[in-house]
């Protein structure tokens, strides 16, 4: 399938119009056979149902389509040949992806690679290491561009390929420091999105944007998360998308290794090194298999309560819900902008990077990206007030 020009309109005004979501419009396309006589019929089913809702103009869904054009990006529709399979499988796959960078990065396997913003120096250098040799065994990375875990994970694939999914539109890159690093991972990889071109994110668009990266996946590994984190809604995502769940265990008095060795007890595939995705993968890959099939036992019996749907989806006879969001006791927008600022100091900076594991100075100058000098001293400080703890060899660790 090929849209033509006017289909591909059609299909983002019908997308951009209020109350519309993936779900919503699939089922309108199916009742009236395309976006455009789904779009004349929409003002009445809506008045139906009780609603004032407002439809995307032309002259609004134009102006993005020229916007995404002067940026080099463009919109691949659900069904097209550039359109990632893993996606295309998943009931709240999005109509229409705006796609910067290499297309053909999405046509590649790949493992959502994902966990704390604040993570540690160990995380950190596990997940590069881990993302590195993914990339080098034929995986495309793909993770959230948030800090922490992403960032390693995105910075340590860039030459063999990774690709970002914003949760706002491709304008708006969240966090912004990350901004040079997006640029520099379109030269082998792609960032998506499936919101409007101007669109800045918000809460509830973090949990949007990790069903598409685990949606665009063949398994997800989960590094560091604490036990509400916003990794665990990927990690449920995944499985209820019939995606591998891999999770890396970590100390038991360290929070960030909570979420980790939770999913573990809950019959997640423990992953302690690279070898262990890929050697869990490959099958899938040998015989075109990969997604599709809930497997049985994860979270099975949980019986937590969904309450709160990704979009505020029209409800007409026929026309089905948006899909459940995790259960509510994982619901949080870690990512989301905080308004608290970044006004943590060194001595913070340092001791988020630490935890029970020893690591060496060099992996925290490193993973915190301040002068050798100013760690060195910060560490002596903790040490002398018995936070840190020195071992043989010069590393260090929470006491």
């Amino acid at each position: 399938m090929v849209l033509t020009d006017r289909q591909r309109l059609d299909w983002l005004r019908l997308i951009r119009s209020e109350s519309i979501g993936p779900r919503t419009f699939r089922s309108l396309m199916n009742r009236f056979g395309g976006a455009a006589a789904a779009l004349e019929a929409l003002p009445g089913l809506a008045r139906q149902a009780g609603r004032d809702i407002r439809i995307c103009t032309t002259a609004e869904a134009e102006r993005e389509f020229e916007g995404l054009h002067r940026r080099g990006a463009r919109l691949i529709a659900l069904g097209e040949a550039g359109y990632p399979r893993p996606l295309q499988a998943i009931d709240s796959a999005p109509p229409l992806l705006s796609v910067l960078g290499r297309p053909e990065a999405l046509l590649r396997p790949g493992v959502a690679v994902v966990g704390s913003r604040n993570a540690s120096a160990v995380g950190l250098k596990f997940t590069a290491r881990l993302a590195r040799e993914l990339g080098e065994a034929g995986f495309v990375v793909v993770s959230g561009l948030a800090r922490g875990i992403d960032t390693a994970a995105h910075e340590a694939s860039l030459a063999t390929g990774t690709v970002a999914v914003l949760a706002g539109g491709l304008e708006h890159v969240y966090p912004p420091q990350n901004l040079p690093l997006l640029q520099r991972l379109l030269e082998e990889g792609a960032a998506i999105s499936e919101m409007p071109l101007g669109l800045a994110p918000r809460g509830r668009d973090f949990p949007r944007r990790n069903r598409l990266v685990s949606g665009l996946s063949l398994g997800t590994v989960v590094v560091e998360a604490a036990r509400k984190s916003g990794s665990l809604i990927t990690a449920r995502f995944a499985n209820e998308q019939g995606r591998i769940v891999f999770a890396v265990p970590g100390s038991p008095l360290d929070p960030r290794a909570e979420g980790g060795n939770h999913l573990i007890r809950e019959g997640a595939t423990l992953c302690a090194e690279a070898s262990h995705v890929i050697e869990a993968l490959t099958p899938l890959l040998d015989d075109g298999r990969g997604f599709g099939e809930v497997p049985q036992g994860l979270w099975d019996g949980a019986g937590e309560p969904r309450e709160q749907a990704l979009w505020d989806e029209l409800e007409l006879p026929g026309i089905e819900p948006a899909p459940p969001a995790p259960a509510s006791g994982l619901i949080g927008n870690p990512d989301a902008p905080s308004s608290n600022g970044e006004g943590i100091d060194l001595r913070q900076s340092v001791l988020q990077l630490l935890g029970t594991a020893p690591v060496t100075v060099d992996d925290i100058v490193r993973a915190g990206g301040y002068p050798a000098r100013e760690i060195s001293r910060t560490l002596l400080e903790l040490e002398l007030d018995g936070v840190v703890r020195r071992h043989p060899g010069g590393e260090v660790s929470l006491a």
